[in-house]
């Protein structure tokens, strides 16, 4: 009995034992293994469309739907990799006009300073615009050194246009009345819904914009390409050209298809070279800035609202939450390792109280002795300016629209849509002013005064924030303002901005306010602290960290996420070496 026993339970601990061992061996194959970068590696870009300036606000969107590649991200790629010995170059396909013109700069500049590091860069098309314009991919492709075209492409160098749709007369039809008013004239994003066709100074500035961009344009491929500025003008203004054409007046440099392209780009970065797209290759690499003195980034980017910032996880917009943004600069100004604060600012503007609420964080946070340096992608206009109005610096493309000074507001009055449909309503109130904000009827005389006293106060306090934080005269501000949109450049001429450039440009001057030596990295931090998938789903269910059933659970969940992610990773290692990737497995952004 007593060998029976003993037998029992070496033949227990022997299936534990084997049990440990497997277990140990399926976690020590299944270890997260991150391949190295290549030797010789060649990237390969998507730039095809434009990029979101920040990851989506809630973890929730980042749940849902692959996270996408940020701006940053492709800037991360380009400076990264300038400074690796092991990429060689840059294969890029483009030719969709779905891209800002102030990412485009952005791009250009982060491309010049890639190929000044003595690596290549050669972009390949099938068609810069098909029967539509191509001018803003084309300005990105003439920042390369080599430029290709398929044939029966063409370059769509066709100028610029600025439409804008007027519903006025369907508003007519429908019986709708627009009872809105502005600050001041050149305030037109109400003009749609208000008027039948542009106002006057709705089309200067419409001009200005368009003849401003026009010329950065122009300027920067003939720069780009050796061309006469005179020249450029010309080929512009009898675009689009077909290839030969193209090639005849050296907008590009060589006509093939795109495995030509491809093996024209493999074969000058010269040995066995591997393909990485940019997830791939910063996986490997890794994101620069990284270490040195900590300065806080903050996203404020979207329509501005009250309350928290939230993404659209269909559209991939977002919102900037005016609380989101409140609590972000309180905790980095109240960080003793954060030396300065780089605030991205990628917004039209929005709600007037809620940019006042940020306005006063990032005043709040330079009282705290924390230097806020902005810096604009695409637009920060109207709300996005007043909440930049108070950093040390601000920074935009020389293509971003900004300023916009100004406000509007109002309402649609509905009742004669209701009356057509044959809808009453009737209605109990108290108080003179209980159906100021009724769509039901318009503003009596006594509501329509209280209402312009209400944009005169708001367009006071904002002309008084931009003259307070750019240390401009009243006089000198009312110059600016009236609502007028300008681009970047011409913002900087008239001090609404302190340099023209992205986001390498206000890092430089984050380090020079900070007291950071230029030559010193710093570790970029991001406000607030991106959720984790755990932290979303704890905060669905209501459930908080200190839940321990909750959090041993979730514990558990991610360790298994984490074993099957890192057994799919072995399996691909297993079928395909480490660094063996071909041109078409590369990851497009």
């Amino acid at each position: 009995m007593r060998r029976f026993v003993v037998g029992f339970f070496a033949v227990i601990g022997f299936l534990v034992f084997l049990v440990v061992v497997v277990a140990a061996g399926i976690a020590y194959w299944a270890a997260p293994v991150t391949p190295p970068v290549p030797g010789t590696t060649l990237l390969s870009l998507n730039l095809n469309q434009g990029f979101p300036e920040a990851p989506p606000a809630d973890g929730l969107t980042r749940i849902i739907g692959e996270e996408p590649l940020t701006m940053r991200d492709m800037l991360d790629t380009l400076e990264q990799a300038g400074n690796d010995p092991r990429v060689k170059g840059i294969f890029a396909r483009m030719g969709d006009d779905d891209i800002s013109v102030a990412q485009v700069q952005e791009l250009r500049d982060a491309i010049a300073a890639f190929r000044a590091k003595g690596k290549f860069a050669i972009a390949y098309a099938d068609s810069f615009g098909e029967f539509g314009p191509g001018i803003h991919s084309y300005y990105l492709a003439s920042a390369f050194d080599e430029i290709w075209l398929q044939p029966q492409g063409m370059v769509g160098l066709t100028g610029l246009s600025s439409e804008t749709p007027f519903f006025r007369g369907a508003l007519d039809k429908l019986d709708v009345v627009p009872s809105f008013d502005h600050r001041s004239e050149y305030k037109s994003a109400m003009n749609s819904i208000t008027d039948s066709k542009m106002t006057g100074p709705q089309r200067e500035e419409s001009e200005e914009i368009v003849k401003s961009v026009y010329d950065q344009i122009a300027h920067g491929i003939a720069q780009g390409r050796k061309l006469d500025e005179g020249q450029m003008r010309d080929l512009i203004g009898h675009g689009p050209l077909l290839t030969e054409e193209a090639l005849a007046a050296h907008l590009i440099d060589h006509i093939g298809y795109r495995d030509e392209a491809e093996a024209a780009a493999r074969k000058r970065a010269g040995g066995d070279v591997k393909v990485l797209g940019p997830a791939a290759y910063l996986d490997r690499a890794g994101h620069p800035h990284q270490s040195g003195p900590v300065v806080a980034l903050i996203y404020g980017t979207g329509l501005i609202q009250r309350g928290s910032s939230s993404s659209n996880p269909l559209s991939g917009g977002g919102l900037m939450g005016a609380d989101t943004l409140v609590r972000a600069f309180d905790d980095a100004s109240k960080k003793s390792d954060v030396r300065a604060i780089l605030f991205r600012i990628d917004s039209p503007g929005g709600s007037a109280t809620a940019s006042e609420t940020i306005w006063r964080a990032v005043q709040h946070a330079r009282d705290r002795g924390k230097p806020v340096v902005v810096s604009m992608a695409s637009v920060a206009g109207s709300g996005g300016y007043y909440i930049a109005a108070p950093a040390d610096k601000i920074v935009a493309e020389p293509a971003t629209l900004t300023g916009s000074i100004g406000v509007f507001a109002g309402k649609f009055v509905t009742a004669g849509l209701w009356q057509k449909l044959g809808i009453n309503w009737d209605a109990v109130s108290l108080g003179e002013n209980a159906g100021m904000f009724s769509s039901m009827q318009d503003f009596t005389p006594a509501q329509h005064a209280r209402f312009e006293s209400f944009l005169d106060a708001t367009y006071g306090g904002f002309k008084e924030r931009v003259a307070q934080g750019r240390k401009l005269s009243s006089d000198a501000v009312e110059q600016v303002a009236k609502g007028r949109v300008w681009t970047g450049e011409d913002a900087k001429a008239r001090g609404l901005v302190d340099a023209l450039g992205g986001f390498s440009t206000a890092l430089a001057l984050v380090k020079q306010a900070a007291k950071i030596p230029a030559d010193q990295d710093v570790t970029l931090k991001v406000y607030p602290r991106p959720e984790t998938a755990r932290e979303v789903v704890e905060r669905l269910l209501g459930r908080t960290p200190s839940d321990e059933d909750t959090a041993s659970a979730f514990t558990d969940f991610e360790r298994s996420l984490r074993m099957v992610r890192a057994v799919a990773q072995q399996l691909q290692l297993v079928s395909e070496p480490p660094g063996s990737l071909t041109m078409s497995e590369a990851k497009a952004p």
